[in-house]
């Protein structure tokens, strides 16, 4: 779903945090496209996308990726928390980052192409010792605000 120059991007400036699973018969069956962001305390780490093939669903392979992209974040670049948007109709997705340990921190209006909402959802990492970075945001935001509030 992205160009190109997105994934080179990412591959050559956040090799870590870019993962694949593969079958025993080199088929993909999930990866993990992610990346670090921010300063000060909005330093953090960001997932811009988990995806599980169909037939490879309900195995946990997001929440290994998930795990694998949150220790990246937490012990070797210290971030303070890690993010990523959801459709907010995305409720399967919801709750698996909701059983991970991540909260709803805000609400984005009209962030898939100004159709529909989308949810900050974050999870705090040992850096943040008390938790500031996933105290909620009540008042929803439009994209256009999002670099004034990270």
């Amino acid at each position: 779903t992205y160009n190109l120059c997105f994934y080179f991007q990412y591959l050559s400036v956040w090799p870590s945090y870019q993962r694949v699973v593969e079958s025993v018969h080199s088929r993909v069956m999930a990866y993990m496209i992610g990346k670090t962001e921010g300063e000060g305390a909005q330093w953090h780490g960001h997932v811009s996308a988990v995806t599980v093939g169909p037939e490879f669903r309900r195995l946990g392979l997001a929440a290994s990726l998930m795990h694998v992209l949150e220790a990246t974040a937490d012990f070797v670049d210290k971030c303070y928390f890690v993010d990523l948007f959801v459709r907010v109709s995305n409720t399967v997705a919801i709750e698996m980052y909701r059983r991970l340990g991540y909260i709803v921190y805000r609400t984005i209006v009209g962030y898939y192409s100004g159709e529909e909402d989308a949810y900050d959802m974050r999870k705090a990492l040992s850096r943040d010792v008390h938790r500031k970075s996933i105290v909620p945001i009540t008042k929803p935001v439009h994209p256009s605000e999002l670099q004034l509030t990270l």
